[in-house]
């Protein structure tokens, strides 16, 4: 049964990433054919590297599937047990922290912040302000759970204070809080972080565990929003109340 699941699995995941990898492959081999006319060895190192990338996208996404997927269930359904729901708020809130600073796309947008900004805007500071709002995000996620709060109660009014400090905060953080929403909600949230909502829900024993335990997504989504935006907004108060 484990030797049939495991032959699945890799052929889903090998046909998953040549559908994602040849496309790209292809349009580039049209565009060099008709535009580019690259060298040789130009056209081999993109070739080789695309090749490299295919193979670390399909030994990711195993590793979501094998371990990564089952491991976000089963800690989420041990926080699900858990007596009282601001236990697993607080052990989501810590895991969202270190899922999120560990998140591929988090750095290289930080990373992309600090060489845009000539570093007066530090990768570490664009980092962390992104990993608390994601760690308050999974904490109230895994909250809402336990306390069977409706999604929209969270939704409509986390909207509205992002639409506020989007106003109030420095134009520059707010297009970083903008790109910082999608990266935020990158590989490793959509995989051990979904899977642990879930798992959180299933433990509750209510019927639709669906209702519940989706959503978490969309908080961690707005949780990048307003925590880089109040860093903005913080930002701007000090220059001002430096100036006066």
């Amino acid at each position: 049964m484990r030797a049939a699941l495991s032959v699945e699995l890799l052929g889903d995941t090998a046909l998953g990433v040549v559908l994602a990898v040849l496309p790209l492959a292809a349009l580039f081999l049209v565009f060099q054919t008709l535009f580019l006319r690259l060298p040789r060895a130009e056209v081999v190192r993109v070739l080789a590297g695309t090749a490299l990338a295919a193979a670390g996208l399909f030994l990711f996404l195993l590793g979501v599937g094998i371990a990564f997927l089952p491991f976000g269930r089963i800690v989420g359904a041990a926080l699900g047990a858990l007596p009282h729901a601001a236990y697993a708020a607080v052990a989501g809130a810590a895991l969202g922290f270190v899922t999120c600073w560990g998140e591929p796309a988090v750095r290289v947008l930080a990373g992309e912040v600090e060489d845009a900004s000539g570093g007066s805007l530090r990768q570490t500071l664009v980092l962390t302000a992104v990993s608390v709002g994601v760690a308050l995000a999974v904490g109230v996620g895994l909250l809402r759970i336990g306390s069977e709060i409706p999604l929209k109660a969270l939704l409509l009014p986390g909207y509205a204070a992002a639409l506020v400090l989007v106003a109030l905060s420095k134009p520059t953080f707010a297009a970083v809080a903008a790109d910082a929403s999608g990266v935020a909600t990158g590989p490793l949230a959509n995989s051990f972080l979904l899977a642990l909502a879930l798992g959180a829900a299933g433990a509750t024993g209510r019927d639709n565990p669906l209702v519940d335990g989706l959503g978490l997504v969309s908080l961690i989504a707005l949780a990048p929003v307003l925590s880089v935006t109040t860093l903005g907004l913080m930002i701007r108060l000090k220059e001002r109340h430096s100036r006066s």
